[in-house]
């Protein structure tokens, strides 16, 4: 009997470290879809400081690769140490994404003020010109998300953008994409996005946000069962003597 739970333990550890192996990839995968998508929306949120949760999650992904590593060969070897290295590791990688999830939910919550704060003064300096970072920003903003302006397409007669143009008419990037021949036109108010962009350019950044938050708190729940079944084996190898005979290879007098 303490065999057969000996043996279902080493058997469910040595999958959880494949899985180990699967989620390391999977973290980085979300750091990195993190970084490169605020890439695209730096210019609306200043605090780079909100980068960290991302930053932290890429190096918990690397710790993991080795942790799965650690310990397939601590549980194919039968190495009390090794397990117990295993297991104070994934301890510190545990504490690691508890204040991950902390961190990217405060920062979920800074978000709004965040981007009202500078939305702002990036749609002042608007010029149009594809050679500008924080035009190039609004253009993709507003293509990507289907919206104009910061609450509608009527904002953008307060930009200094629009007062020199002269033209009573709205960037292109504000044409619908099923509307023929627009021209940006304020007098075919129909051919423009209607919902402004500040309320989409928030939702966007705090589901970034909730990725991160989401990917820690499922793989922080694997770790805690790794956790679980390594304790199980180490606590066997001490305590059951039909473990050392399964090591040694022994048999009952």
């Amino acid at each position: 009997m303490g065999q057969c739970g000996i043996t279902s333990s080493k058997t469910v550890l040595v999958f959880l470290n494949l899985i180990f192996w699967g989620a390391a990839g999977i973290l980085c995968y979300v750091g990195a879809y993190v970084f490169i998508t605020y890439d695209d929306y730096d210019h609306f949120f200043e605090d780079v400081y909100t980068l960290f949760p991302a930053v932290v999650i890429i190096a918990v992904g690397a710790l993991l690769f080795i942790i799965g590593l650690i310990g397939c060969c601590a549980t194919i070897r039968e190495s009390r140490c090794g397990l117990a290295t295993f297991v104070f590791i994934l301890l510190l990688v545990f504490v690691t994404e508890v204040v991950v999830v902390v961190l990217g939910y405060v920062y979920r919550a800074k978000v709004e003020n965040e981007v009202d704060r500078s939305i702002q003064k990036v749609y002042k300096t608007y010029n149009g010109t594809n050679s500008d970072g924080a035009s190039r920003a609004i253009d993709y903003v507003q293509r990507q998300l289907h919206c104009c302006g910061i609450y509608n397409y009527s904002d953008w007669e307060n930009t200094d953008w629009f007062k020199e143009t002269k033209n009573q008419s709205v960037p292109l990037s504000c044409c619908r994409e099923t509307a023929k021949n627009c021209n940006g036109s304020l007098a075919n108010p129909s051919d423009l996005y209607a919902e402004g962009c500040k309320a989409l350019v928030v939702k966007t950044l705090q589901e970034i946000l909730m990725h991160v938050i989401w990917a820690a708190l499922a793989f922080a729940a694997i770790q805690l069962l790794g956790m679980l079944c390594a304790c199980i084996v180490l606590c066997r190898r001490s305590r059951d003597p039909a473990y050392e005979l399964l090591i040694t290879g022994g048999t009952y007098a």
